[in-house]
């Protein structure tokens, strides 16, 4: 009997695993972690969105630069036959009003729980608080073995196969914190940067904000006597940090186009943080803002705070005469604009800008928000990077490798939240599994 090691108890690993053993081979599933599954229940906290009933043309478009390539993994195993997987573990599922998928309970632990029972069943051997330190020397090329920190000592393990599943570098302490780069660079694996995706980002303060706060004036007049560029303050003034963080812009739209002329529009909702935004939207335009940040030190996207009323009705109704009413109660009475939507207008064009009707009426069409950094890699939701398709042969086998597979979020792709990146990382567990017994030559069940 074949003796497989999977390195990682997350989706990708454990769908492996469970390709793996329903072939009769000898599965060992190795985590850091005390227990499976760690940032799959995190992830079902608010609902766990499982994948989403996109057509499959738009479902594979989500995946940007990497559709072609994930087109062939989600057409063996994509939303519909993950949603009928899930069923065969006795957990229905539904199609919300976005689109997405859920189990009918919105929880991950039940699913979990059924999943690791079958698994258990079919023979698959855990072993927790195993955390993978690479490999044995061999100075005479023979064959090495895997070695692990374990509470007892470090153990070695052999095997005919390994499936590396270990996640990228987004939410550490569950276990996923890319401390494999470099021991697979070590072995000649390309590896690409681990970047945040679906990441929050900061704000460069407003122009207008700064001029009302005398450091920021003296600051910007020095520079402007040495001949400097001004450097963007980060973050929200104090006052709308204050009073307006973690609060939702609901029913708003982004819109962005990068230097290359992608473009980006979508509505939805988001969240101000203390320095910045984050939530749902901004996630949709992540990589794009990165990347643009990256290559330019900042990006620019604009907001929409009205999507419903056109530009014209906007200007008309600010125009409209307010008599002895505040612009405050003008606003909200005419417009229904109150709240931290009021508030960013304030915070981005200043006093003088809100009094300037044609100035103001734009601004609630599209008020641009300047973006200077993303949050740190480990608050991501996801993370792009890691090991590109193309150290991959056919069969998903690392060429620098022989023998090592890689699965799921430590690949080179990246994806919006929305159940795309839960279904790709089953998709490329599934290919990882089956790509393991064509090499070895064994039958798939």
């Amino acid at each position: 009997m074949k003796k497989v090691i999977v390195i990682g108890a997350g989706p990708a690993g454990l769908m492996a695993a469970e390709v793996l053993a329903a072939a009769g081979t000898e599965v060992h599933v190795m985590d850091a972690m005390p227990s499976a599954g760690r940032k799959f229940l995190l992830a079902g906290k608010g609902g766990l969105n499982l994948t989403h009933s996109d057509p499959p043309e738009i479902f594979v478009s989500r995946y940007g630069a990497r559709a072609d390539t994930l087109a062939p993994l989600l057409a063996a195993f994509g939303a519909p036959q993950l949603r009928a997987w899930a069923q065969g573990l006795g957990v229905e599922t539904f199609i919300g009003t976005s689109g997405r998928v859920f189990p009918a309970d919105l929880k991950a632990a039940p699913l979990l729980r059924a999943w690791l029972q079958r698994l258990r069943a079919a023979g698959v051997q855990f072993h927790m608080r195993h955390r993978w330190l690479g490999w044995t020397e061999s100075a005479d090329g023979a064959t090495q073995a895997l070695r692990f920190a374990t509470p007892q000592g470090e153990v070695t393990q052999t095997s005919d196969a390994v499936v590396l599943a270990l996640g990228g570098a987004s939410w550490p302490q569950l276990g996923s914190d890319g401390a494999w780069a470099p021991l697979l660079a070590a072995r000649g694996v390309p590896v690409q940067p681990l970047l945040p995706s679906n990441c929050g980002f900061e704000v460069a303060q407003a122009a207008a904000a700064q001029a009302d706060e005398p450091v920021e004036t003296r600051r910007a007049f020095l520079q402007e006597l040495l001949g400097q560029a001004p450097a963007p303050t980060p973050g929200w003034t104090p006052h709308f940090s204050s009073r307006f963080a973690g609060q939702p812009f609901k029913s708003v739209a982004i819109a962005f186009t990068n230097t290359q002329g992608q473009s980006f529009q979508r509505r939805g909702e988001f969240v101000a943080t203390a320095t910045g935004v984050e939530g749902s939207l901004v996630y949709a335009v992540s990589a794009l803002l990165r990347d643009e940040i990256a290559a330019h030190g900042s990006a620019t996207f604009t907001l929409d705070l009205l999507p419903d009323k056109t530009p014209e009705r906007v200007l008309a109704e600010v125009r409209h005469p307010r008599g002895a009413r505040s612009l405050s109660s003008h606003l909200k009475s005419r417009l229904n604009l109150d709240g931290i939507k009021a508030a960013i207008l304030y915070e981005m064009l200043g006093k003088d800008g809100m009094h300037e009707p044609e100035r103001l009426a734009a601004a609630i069409k599209a008020l641009p928000i300047r973006v200077v950094a993303t949050r740190p890699v480990a608050e991501a939701i996801s993370t792009a990077g890691g090991v590109p398709f193309e150290a991959l042969d056919a069969n998903m086998m690392l060429a620098p490798v022989p023998g090592v597979w890689c699965a799921g979020e430590m690949l080179d792709w990246e994806a919006p939240t929305g159940g795309y990146l839960l279904t790709a990382c089953f998709a490329s567990g599934y290919a990882a599994g089956q790509g393991v017994l064509r090499h070895l030559g064994v039958a798939q069940a």
